[in-house]
């Protein structure tokens, strides 16, 4: 039997663990390392220069540590600017990218009304307006910026109270009628937001389809490792053991007992910490 593949999957915080869940069940047999650059949380005030930086060095890091066979940028915010240096940096390894799902919400909507509910710096990203402008030219889109939503998701994962109140006020213009149509698909563009998405559902003025990308980059992800580099799902419950899962954060601060206890459920039973302080430019 081959070595289980070794993924990485990077955020700025708690937000990938979305997507990690998802390749975690197409890829069974992979050793997921999951990075939480928590010190660098939250990468929207970053200039674009400050963050490429911030992650090219945190991801040299990483990398050396781990050697992955595949590396997830698991951030809208990181892949809109960072994938190409990254790729060509280390042009060995295949990294998987997180971008809107406009597409897909384009071609869903019968009322032809989409939303895409996402961070400030997303909202305003050149490569957010081309795909709204390649894929969802005939609709009608509303790009709503959250500046509280990520971090609302984190307080969520740690236990910590989070009003209903304050997710409401951050999803209400997403919520758009004109006439007799209403929005009916709103586009999560943020990995945090599908960890918030029972109060979504609850809070929500009338029922849409929120569209969360995890589903997507799990088949690209597992296509990659299966047709690219000859990987494919090698794994037997009932022969072959679990490979021990580890989730890395940046900052000096480990994480606390409720959140510990939500990443081991998640499969991530072994806490690293490799302080990476922040530096911007």
């Amino acid at each position: 039997m081959s070595q289980p593949p070794k993924i990485l999957v990077f955020d700025s915080g708690l937000g990938g663990l979305t997507v990690l869940a998802e390749v975690m069940r197409l890829r069974p047999d992979g050793r997921f390392l999951y990075a939480a650059d928590d010190a660098g949380f939250p990468y929207g005030p970053l200039s674009e220069d400050a963050l490429i930086a911030r992650v090219n060095r945190v991801m040299d890091k990483l990398i050396a540590l781990f050697s992955p066979d595949l590396v997830v940028i698991a951030c809208n915010t990181a892949s809109t600017l960072v994938l190409p240096h990254l790729r060509a940096r280390y042009p060995a390894i295949p990294f998987v990218g997180t971008v809107p799902a406009v597409k897909p919400a384009a071609a869903l909507s019968r009322s032809q009304m989409i939303s895409i509910l996402a961070t400030p710096g997303t909202v305003t990203r050149d490569y957010t307006h081309d795909l709204v402008r390649n894929y969802a030219a005939h609709c009608d889109v509303t790009l709503a910026g959250s500046d509280q939503l990520a971090a609302l998701a984190e307080a969520f994962m740690k236990s910590e109270a989070v009003g209903d109140a304050a997710i409401a006020a951050e999803i209400a213009p997403c919520f758009v009628t004109n006439g007799d149509r209403r929005t009916d698909c709103i586009v999560l563009a943020c990995t945090h937001y599908p960890l918030l998405i029972d109060a979504f559902k609850r809070l929500a003025p009338w029922p849409v389809e929120w569209i969360d990308p995890a589903p997507a980059i799990a088949r690209r992800v597992d296509y990659v490792l299966s047709e690219r580099l000859g990987l494919p799902c090698d794994f037997e419950p009932s022969s072959t053991p679990s490979p021990v899962h580890a989730a890395l954060f940046t900052s000096t601060h480990p994480p606390g007992a409720a959140l510990t206890a939500a990443l081991k459920d998640r499969g991530l039973a072994k806490i690293l910490l490799d302080p990476i302080p922040l530096e911007t430019v």
